[in-house]
């Protein structure tokens, strides 16, 4: 695989990973929750999505999380706490797609000077990059889970039947952006010892000669 080609498959992976995590910071299909009760014909009403910034209800009721604006005094310990992941999802995740578009400068400067050590140093960035990610999904994670906890004590058990809650296309495409990250990185460090290589081989040529 000649180094052209990795530094080329290093610079889209490293793109489309910050493409798909900004689609997915922007939309609201992180967390379905869908309500189908039979005999009822406005079910459609009952269920909703949301996203890191909004909670869609039904068919036009929208109202924004309210992580940095929320009275805390007013919240019982469960309601802080959940309060408190979430505003650490949303501060993570968005730093960390703009440390990708720094990563992708630092790679393409690397790939252009044809530098191991830069080359190496980018890629270890990229990786840094990733645990911003995967430390944002696992914490949202953990707060869908404690608001299900919570959702689960307040509601009847009948009324959970009909309840089914999944997450959305927008949580699967930050995993998808996890993964280029990790991509990207790795194909940093192979296009470093592909450098390295060559710089071995020129030397044991000049030294034949």
């Amino acid at each position: 695989m000649g180094y052209g080609l990795v530094v080329l498959s290093a610079g889209c992976s490293g793109l489309l990973s910050f493409c798909f995590l900004a689609v997915s910071i922007g939309t609201d299909y992180w967390y379905i929750i869908d309500v189908n009760k039979p005999n009822y014909t406005d079910s459609a009403e009952l269920s909703s999505y949301s996203g890191l910034w909004r909670i869609n209800e039904g068919s036009n009721k929208s109202s924004v999380i309210p992580s940095f604006t929320a009275n805390m005094s007013a919240l019982s310990d469960v309601e802080r706490h959940l309060l408190k992941l979430h505003k650490a999802v949303v501060i993570i995740l968005p730093l960390g797609l703009v440390l990708l578009v720094f990563g992708w400068i630092f790679g393409l400067v690397s790939s252009l000077a044809c530098s191991p050590k830069l080359l190496t140093g980018t890629a270890f960035y990229f990786l840094i990059c990733s645990l911003f990610t995967v430390t944002g999904v696992s914490l949202y994670i953990e707060y869908s889970n404690k608001a299900m906890e919570e959702f689960q004590r307040v509601v009847a058990p009948k009324e959970l039947a009909y309840v089914k809650v999944s997450f959305g296309w927008s949580f699967i495409m930050t995993w998808i952006s996890f993964a280029l990250e990790l991509a990207a990185g790795l194909l940093l460090l192979l296009a470093a010892k592909i450098i390295q290589m060559r710089g071995r081989y020129d030397c044991g040529i000049a030294v034949t000669l």
